[in-house]
């Protein structure tokens, strides 16, 4: 049987807010959810500009940065579930930032 986000009340992302230390996301139900920045690598490594550069998706039932290809469910974050990237695909994406883009990393 197949579940909904909907069935659970598992409410949608407003509005998110990237600091230096921490990732806070803003809920429809009036709760607001903060997580250690150091749980989503790559967010840690981007640059402020990056980390502002966020979309909802799937009507704020996640978050995607574009320049830094990450994804964060609401869901996820209810869960304290930390990034799912492997440490070889994050290795991977860092060699490629830093030498192939020439953004820097903070």
């Amino acid at each position: 049987m197949i579940f909904s986000q909907t069935e659970f009340g598992i409410p949608n992302a407003l509005n998110v807010h990237v600091s230096k230390d921490a990732l806070t996301v803003e809920l429809d139900d009036g709760r607001t959810l903060t997580a250690p920045l150091g749980w989503y690598p790559r967010l840690s490594r981007a640059t402020p500009e990056e980390r502002e550069h966020w979309r909802l998706i799937g009507s704020g039932t996640g978050i995607h940065w574009e320049d830094i290809d990450e994804d964060v469910s609401v869901e996820g974050l209810l869960l304290g579930k930390r990034s799912g990237e492997s440490q070889r695909s994050f290795d991977r994406w860092l060699a490629q930032r830093e030498g192939g883009n020439g953004k820097s990393c903070p």
